[in-house]
């Protein structure tokens, strides 16, 4: 389609939770007779872009061009990302590293397809005004040169309330597209952005209301788009599929496009950097979202992080039963 060929075209600007994504892989023959746990043994291990940087390894594999922006810290685990984030095409220039911060890893051990279990290592506490200040001067450095801005929260510090508020105010005064992975149940601060894309529970805190109630989706949708006054809001909801729900028009449900569910680490990340893409290619949000889901189902297929890429799209989009579904 020709929307794909203009993703080459498509500046964004990535900002927030960078983080590692590393895997233990194994298999398990038996339990351990000091306690009632698996005993896996070590074949191999990997070491991957997570959070905000896989984001940006997303829309770096669409063709698109990446500018992340983030905190790490002064620890060995910082030291790999030059390596990682160049292999996916993205580059590790607008990093700060802050030596009181730990890099935030996320380790999962997985054995049989299986993930057995996950450690995190993290630095939680907001940046001081210093560490803030300095992060502003890598995003006002690139704010020009970009048309989408993505936040990425991962609730890890780095999206201060402030920073939030300077980012969009000025992302808006600019008329550069904004879209957030939220955290957390106060959805305030995202007031103003484009689009977000929020679970279905965490829609469901943000309003104050049950998870399983019937009509959850839709009034929910329809109420922070209109308190946070966003153009558009993509709900994900798993297996479930996503539903868009945007200004003055109807919720649209889309069904969920995976053939094969086999872990869904990185998705959203796959999801909003899609979105990104697109509409920053001139999609309608209807249009970006459709492909979102699609890219959304093929990363789900593979095992671990897997970033979305054009080829992926490409090929999936040449089965008329997949090429139907975005008209």
């Amino acid at each position: 389609m020709k929307n794909l060929e203009n993703f080459s075209k498509v500046k964004v600007l990535i900002v927030g939770d960078v983080m590692l994504d590393r895997f233990w892989w194994g298999n398990v023959t038996r339990i351990s007779p000091e306690a009632p746990v698996p005993v896996m043994n070590l074949r191999n291990t990997s070491v991957s872009a997570g959070g905000a940087a896989n984001v940006a390894a997303n829309i770096a594999g669409l063709g698109a061009q990446p500018f992340l922006v983030g905190a790490i810290g002064d620890d060995q685990e910082a030291e790999l990302f030059p390596e990682i984030l160049a292999d996916s095409n993205v580059s590790a220039d607008f990093l700060i590293k802050i030596t009181e911060r730990q890099t935030t890893v996320k380790t999962r051990i997985i054995a049989h397809s299986q993930q057995i279990v996950r450690i995190d290592q993290e630095t939680k506490e907001r940046l001081n005004e210093n560490q803030e200040a300095k992060l502003w001067n890598r995003i006002s450095d690139l704010i020009n040169e970009v048309k989408v801005i993505v936040l990425s929260d991962y609730a890890k510090g780095v999206l201060t309330d402030s920073l939030l508020l300077r980012l969009i105010t000025t992302a808006r005064e600019e008329n550069k597209l904004v879209l957030v992975d939220p955290k957390g149940k106060n959805f305030s601060k995202y007031k103003y952005a484009n689009l977000l894309t929020p679970n279905r529970r965490e829609v469901a805190e943000a309003c104050k209301l049950e998870e399983d109630e019937r009509d959850l989706i839709e009034d929910a949708g329809k109420k922070l788009v209109g308190k946070l006054q966003l153009e558009a809001l993509l709900i994900t909801e798993g297996e479930d599929g996503v539903t868009l729900v945007e200004k003055n028009k109807q919720p649209r449900h889309l069904k969920a496009l995976a053939r094969d569910v086999y872990d869904v680490t990185g998705a959203g990340d796959t999801v909003i950097a899609c979105l990104a893409a697109g509409l920053g290619s001139g999609m309608s949000y209807l249009r970006a979202a459709k492909f979102a889901n699609l890219a959304a189902g093929l990363v789900v297929e593979h095992i671990g992080t897997t970033p979305i890429s054009l080829e992926m799209l490409k090929n999936a989009l040449s089965e008329n039963n997949r090429t139907l579904i975005l008209k």
